[in-house]
C-alpha cells in the first residue's frame, strides 16, 4: 500500500523564501559600516543580492502557503540551515584567512547563527578580516540569540497564524509563554527587551572607555561585545577574547551573562510591576545556585593553585588573589553555563580536574526562554523532582506524588516530564555517539592529535551550542585543524543542538511524511 506525502513542501520553502528576503536587510548593517571605514561593500552586496533572488525564487513555489503543524517543523529546520548556508557568503567573497575555504565559511556562519561561538579563524582580528567582516561575525550571532523566526513573526503578518508553533520548535526550553494575547505581540515584547539589554550592554562597555577605565574599549568594541553577549555568544573581535580588555571589563560582561542566561519572559513580568515572579522563580533560583557553587569551587581551587596545571608568567599571580581567583573563576562558569563562550584567562592552562568541571558545567545550560544552549537548567530540575518522587512512591506505592514548580508550584503535566527524559536521551545518545565519531575521524586527519577529553570537549561544546572547549578546540585555539568531514558533522550537530535535536530529527523520520 502506498502512503501519501501529507507534507506541504512548497508552503514551507515559499514560507522559508519570506523569511529570507526580510532577513537580507540585515546585511545592510555591515554595507554601512564598511562603507564607513572605507572598506569593499561588495561582500554584502553579493550576499543581499543572492538572499533576496533566492528568497523570492521560493516565495514564488506557492504564492499562499497555508502553515500547518508538519509544515512548521520542516519550515524551522529549513530555515536554520538556508539563512546559515546564505551567511557564508560574505565571508567567501572576502576571501581572507582560513574561512574563506567553503567549509569553513559554513562551520563559521552556522556558529554565528546558532550562536555556538566555536571558530575556524585562524587570525581574529580586524586588520586581517577588516571590521565589516567581523560585525557580520557579531551581528549573525545577535540575529539568532533571540531567534530568526521570533524576529519574523514579530514583523511579518502572514506568520501570525502558526508563530506559536514557530516559535514554540524554534525557542530554546521546554515551553512557549504567551505574554500577551496574541504571540505576534509577545515576539515583538521579546525582542524589545532583547535590544534594551544590548543597548544597556553598548552603554556599560563603552561608558567604562569614556571615564577612562577601559582605554582598549572602543565603540566598535562596545557594540561588537554587546552584539554577543547578550545571544550568549561569545564572538569576541579580539583573539584573545575578553582577557585582551581590562578586568573592569569582564566584571562589567558578567551581569550581563546572567541576563541572557534567563528567561527572558521573568523580565517581561518584573517590568510589568511582578518582581516576585523573578525572584520566586524555581528556575531561576536553580538557575543562580548551580552558577554560584560552581563558580565558588572553580574561585576556591584557583586562589588555592591547585586549579592551574602550568602558571605561565601572565597568570602567575592568580593563586593567592581573591580578586583574580572570584574573576577568572566566575567569569568562566558564568561563561560555560550561558553558553557564552567568551574566556577571561586560557584555561587550557587549568588543571586537567579543574577542566572536568568546567565539561560538567556545559552540560547545564541557562534558563529556557533565554538565549543560552545546552540542556537547560529547568530540565535537569524536574528530572531531579521526577527522582525525588520516584523513591517516595517506591516505599509509599499507593502515594499519589505530582512534580511541581517549587514547593507547592504548578504542577507539571506528566507528558511533558515524559517528554524531558527523551530530550535528555537523545541529548546524551547523541553526544556519546558523535564523541566517538570525532575521536576515530581524528586518527585519519594529519597533524591531528586528540585527546579523549578533546572528543569529548568538542562534541558538547557544539552540541550543547557552548563554543570553546579544552585543548585542541580551547578558547584561544580553533576548530580549524579538524578534516572537513568532522566539521561538517559538527555543522550538524550546531544545527540540531540549536533547534533541540527534536525539531530536526522528526522530520528524519518515516512516519512524518507518511499519512
Amino acid at each position: 500500500m502506498r502512503h501519501r506525502i501529507r507534507v506541504d513542501v512548497r508552503s514551507s520553502c515559499s514560507l522559508v523564501g519570506t523569511v529570507l528576503k526580510y532577513l537580507s536587510l540585515t546585511l545592510l548593517v555591515p554595507t554601512v559600516v564598511a562603507l564607513s571605514y572605507r572598506e569593499c561593500p561588495l561582500p554584502f552586496l553579493v550576499a543581499l543580492t543572492v538572499a533576496v533572488a533566492v528568497g523570492t525564487g521560493l516565495e514564488r513555489l506557492e504564492p499562499e502557503p497555508t502553515l500547518e503543524h508538519r509544515e512548521a517543523f520542516l519550515m524551522v529546520a529549513l530555515t536554520w540551515l538556508v539563512v546559515p548556508l546564505v551567511g557564508t557568503i560574505p565571508y567567501l567573497v572576502a576571501g581572507t584567512g582560513t574561512i574563506a575555504h567553503p567549509v569553513n565559511a559554513f562551520f563559521e556562519s552556522m556558529s554565528g547563527f546558532t550562536t555556538t561561538g566555536a571558530t575556524v579563524m585562524g587570525e581574529i582580528s580586524v586588520e586581517t578580516h577588516s571590521r565589516s567582516i567581523m560585525l557580520w561575525r557579531q551581528l549573525t550571532q545577535w540575529l539568532g540569540g533571540m531567534g530568526i523566526l521570533v524576529l519574523m513573526v514579530a514583523i511579518l503578518s502572514e506568520l501570525s497564524v502558526g508563530g506559536t508553533q514557530l516559535i514554540r520548535e524554534e525557542a530554546p526550553g521546554i515551553q512557549v509563554e504567551k505574554l500577551t494575547p496574541r504571540i505576534r505581540q509577545t515576539a515583538r515584547a521579546l525582542w524589545l527587551i532583547y535590544a534594551v539589554f544590548t543597548l544597556a550592554a553598548v552603554v556599560v562597555y563603552y561608558g567604562l572607555n569614556i571615564v577612562g577605565m577601559a582605554p582598549k574599549m572602543t565603540f566598535y568594541n562596545a557594540v561588537a561585545h554587546a552584539l554577543t553577549t547578550l545571544p550568549t555568544g561569545g564572538f569576541s573581535p579580539e583573539g584573545r577574547s575578553v582577557e585582551a580588555f581590562e578586568p573592569i571589563v569582564q566584571w562589567a560582561v558578567m551581569p550581563f551573562m546572567v541576563i541572557a542566561g534567563t528567561n527572558f519572559a521573568l523580565y517581561w513580568y518584573a517590568w510589568r510591576g511582578k518582581p516576585e515572579r523573578l525572584i520566586g522563580n524555581a528556575e531561576y533560583r536553580s538557575y543562580v545556585l548551580s552558577m554560584g557553587v560552581v563558580g565558588g569551587l572553580l574561585s576556591l581551587l584557583l586562589f588555592l593553585g591547585v586549579g592551574l596545571a602550568t602558571v605561565p608568567e601572565h597568570v602567575a599571580t592568580i593563586p593567592g588573589s581573591l580578586e583574580r581567583s572570584l574573576r577568572h573563576g566566575l567569569f568562566q562558569t558564568l561563561a560555560i553555563v550561558t553558553t557564552t563562550g567568551y574566556a577571561s584567562m586560557d584555561f587550557n592552562t587549568w588543571s586537567e580536574s579543574t577542566q572536568v568541571i568546567l565539561l560538567f558545567a556545559m552540560f547545564l545550560g541557562g534558563s529556557a526562554g533565554s538565549a543560552a544552549g545546552s540542556i537547560k537548567i529547568i530540565r535537569w530540575y524536574i528530572v531531579g523532582k521526577s527522582i525525588r518522587r520516584e523513591l517516595f512512591t517506591t516505599i509509599h506505592p499507593q502515594a499519589v506524588r505530582p512534580v511541581r514548580m517549587g514547593g507547592v508550584g504548578d504542577v507539571i503535566d506528566e507528558e511533558a516530564i515524559h517528554s524531558i527524559f527523551v530530550f535528555i536521551v537523545l541529548f546524551l545518545a547523541l553526544f556519546v555517539v558523535s564523541t566517538v565519531l570525532l575521536f576515530l575521524d581524528a586518527y585519519r586527519t594529519p597533524g591531528l592529535s586528540l585527546s579523549a577529553l578533546e572528543a569529548i570537549s568538542a562534541t558538547i561544546a557544539t552540541l550543547g551550542n557552548v563554543g570553546p572547549g579544552v585543548g585542541v578546540v580551547g578558547p584561544m585555539n580553533s576548530y580549524e585543524p579538524f578534516s572537513s568531514a568532522a566539521k561538517l558533522y559538527m555543522i550538524f550537530l550546531m544545527w540540531i543542538g540549536r533547534l533541540e535535536i527534536l525539531s530536526v530529527l522528526v522530520i528524519l523520520t518515516p512516519a512524518y511524511w507518511r499519512s
